[in-house]
């Protein structure tokens, strides 16, 4: 354990929030990328054998069994903390969930992954390690032989081939404005599918102008995202063009874009 990581297990302990069955722990989101400032919240994932249970903990439902998730809320040292308990046996049937075999024995299965069991797996590999390093190792070999980047890009991709035919109806039928925000969201669906190809699958629009940067992808210059996210380039007078514009280069990234 680095000495950067030990002060989060720390407080844990001193809080009584810390089980004494913990198979592994690590932190999550900016704080584990080195992107947090000031007001950040500390995100900690606490993977343990049973149940926790504690006054002070809340619930949320996930598809699993057991079909709780136990979260922890809390202020300390003037930042918020979420803590969440994750069973390693749930972990198990969610690497399941994504395998190569699931995916092939139902490839038109929807919803397959609520939202989130896709935040846990896309910010498993991203973490930074407290404790179980080898539990977390090998969970992330698994999650990278599976087939879950496979099933977060076609989900974007899909949503990207509906916004721009529905974009491209609403044209035909002159609602531009409308237009507009469905060119906007075949963006963001072809954008998030394109940080996926580069193993960056923390979809939402939270830093990802930052996760672009990092990502660095090749279809797409940082200059180019940001003047179709900004929309700096949309004349009033003419938005038929933006648009146009906007739903080329959707059309032509996603066809780049290695499954």
């Amino acid at each position: 354990m680095s000495e950067e990581s030990t002060p989060y297990l720390d407080v844990l302990d001193e809080l009584d929030l810390l089980p004494t069955d913990t198979v592994s722990a690590f932190v999550v989101g900016s704080t584990a990328r080195g992107w947090a400032h000031g007001a950040s919240d500390i995100d900690v994932v606490v993977v343990c054998d049973a149940p926790f249970t504690d006054g002070r903990l809340l619930d949320l439902q996930v598809p699993l069994d057991p079909r709780t998730l136990s979260v922890a809320a809390f202020g300390h040292g003037g930042r918020r903390w979420e803590v969440r308990y994750w069973l390693d046996r749930q972990v198990e049937q969610l690497l399941d969930k994504v395998s190569w075999a699931a995916f092939d024995a139902d490839r038109a299965a929807d919803n397959r992954l609520w939202s989130v069991e896709q935040l846990f797996l896309a910010r498993l590999q991203h973490c930074l390690p407290l404790s179980g390093g080898r539990w977390i190792d090998d969970r992330r070999e698994r999650l990278d032989d599976s087939a879950f980047r496979t099933i977060m890009i076609s989900g974007f991709l899909a949503l990207t081939d509906h916004a721009v035919q529905a974009a491209v109806g609403q044209l035909d039928a002159n609602n531009v404005e409308d237009a507009v925000l469905l060119a906007r969201t075949a963006f963001e669906a072809t954008m998030e599918a394109l940080l996926g190809g580069r193993g960056d699958l923390e979809a939402g629009p939270k830093w990802q102008a930052r996760r672009f940067r990092a990502a660095a992808p090749e279809q797409v210059t940082f200059d180019q995202y940001w003047s179709i996210q900004t929309m700096r380039t949309l004349d009033p007078a003419d938005p038929e063009k933006w648009i146009s514009t906007v739903l080329d280069l959707c059309q032509s990234v996603s066809m780049e874009i290695e499954l």
